[in-house]
């Protein structure tokens, strides 16, 4: 058979750019480190490394929003330990402003130091995190959530709501607790209440309620006391109403005697002093009284910055601070609890994070095992291609060389 010279160059030619293909794809696996350079090398495994890179790109986002979450929930955990703090003061000063050794203008230096609290705690209720949204106002967070009135109270203007993240495929965390729930709400079981009438006459100062047996069918009632009769003979009734409105009358008109202690609907009263007919006694679940913080500051700021010049005002001091007192307790409790609940998301969110670098690890281990290179092995390769290449370079010289026309002489 006749081979022309232009079949063995083209053959040559041919020879040549195969082996320089392949030594030119060998070098550039090693230079990218990464066995699969382009889909065509390896499809089966360049369609499987896509799905991996993207779930990668996922849980990298997922990271970024779990740092996120935590730089929000570690300045609400700081701002509700501040805010606890300036209740436990605010409470010190209250038992302070107890005691019957101090005179007006000292409850007045007490009020000064108590309103000083007041102002620390509607601040940190409108503290911002670093990117200036309000904590507690839930998705109203482009504004303070706590204003403060022209008569000086404070009212929330934020939303119910609780602002979430995704920290992970399967978990919407809550970044954000509102005011509403941490200033304005009370724990459930915080038990019972007694407050006074603003516009009580007679002297009748009150301890407890204390629970008695909650298995009473009247527990978790509100009740109503009212005196009657003269200074001579006072009298007292008691009007419990239930949840759906059902009146019950518990006592009527019974003779009362400055000392003694009322057992009624599972909790016990004990009274003092002299009543006036009129004067009334409120006495129901902490939850159905007076749940706002800021209202508590406020009757008490009231009550010490008035001169307690009669036995009535001397009582209506002792009851409020009384009320206020356990109010602050109750606040208290909600606050530990908002606060034992964020660190508990805290937490959570060092555990999401040990499962996602987990995750991680091992997509990069997947990814390394479908297109990463095998150095050794590659090296190996690429000198073997160059051996082939410099080969069908030598078999192309020897070949042009070859010709007929060297011999006619």
């Amino acid at each position: 058979m006749r081979i022309s010279t232009v079949t063995m160059f083209d053959q040559s030619v041919s020879s040549m750019n195969r082996q320089q293909g392949d030594f030119m794809k060998v070098g550039q696996q090693i230079a990218t480190g990464r066995r699969v350079v382009n889909p065509s090398d390896d499809p089966q495994a360049a369609s499987r490394a896509v799905g991996v890179s993207q779930s990668k790109a996922l849980t990298e986002q997922y990271a970024d929003s779990r740092v996120s979450a935590r730089n929000s929930l570690s300045q609400s955990e700081s701002v509700l330990n501040s805010v606890s703090d300036a209740i436990t003061s605010a409470k010190t000063l209250m038992v302070q402003a107890s005691s019957d050794t101090l005179s007006d203008a000292d409850r007045q230096s007490v009020a000064s130091e108590l309103r000083g609290i007041y102002e620390t705690v509607i601040g940190q209720a409108n503290a911002t995190d670093g990117n200036g949204r309000y904590l507690f106002g839930g998705y109203q967070d482009a504004s303070p959530p706590f204003q403060r009135n022209g008569d000086g109270t404070v009212d929330y203007v934020g939303d119910a709501n609780t602002r979430e993240q995704r920290i992970d495929a399967s978990r919407l965390m809550p970044v954000a607790d509102n005011g509403e729930k941490i200033f304005q709400s009370v724990a459930s079981g915080a038990g019972y209440l007694a407050e006074a009438a603003p516009g009580n006459a007679g002297n009748v100062t009150f301890s407890g309620p204390r629970i008695g047996d909650p298995a009473d069918p009247g527990y978790g009632d509100t009740y109503t006391l009212t005196f009657g009769g003269d200074a001579d003979n006072p009298t007292y009734s008691i009007e419990g109403v239930a949840a759906d409105g059902t009146v019950t009358n518990v006592a009527n008109d019974e003779p009362y005697t400055p000392g003694q202690s009322l057992s009624f609907g599972g909790i016990t009263l004990t009274l003092a002093g002299d009543p006036e007919a009129g004067d009334e006694l409120t006495i129901g679940q902490a939850e159905q009284m007076n749940t706002d913080l800021f209202k508590t500051f406020e009757k008490a700021l009231a009550v010490l910055e008035e001169p307690a010049d009669t036995p009535a005002k001397k009582a209506a001091l002792r009851n409020t601070l009384n009320t206020s007192m356990r109010e602050l307790d109750n606040g208290l409790d909600n606050v530990l609890t908002t606060r034992a609940s964020v660190g508990a998301r805290l937490n959570e969110l060092d555990v999401v994070d040990a499962v996602g670098g987990n995750r991680m690890l091992n997509y990069e281990q997947t990814l390394s095992d479908l297109i990463d290179l095998d150095y050794a092995e590659a090296i190996s390769e690429y000198s073997l291609r160059q051996v082939g290449l410099q080969a069908s370079q030598r078999a192309f010289v020897d070949i042009k060389g070859m010709s007929l026309f060297d011999y006619l002489r």
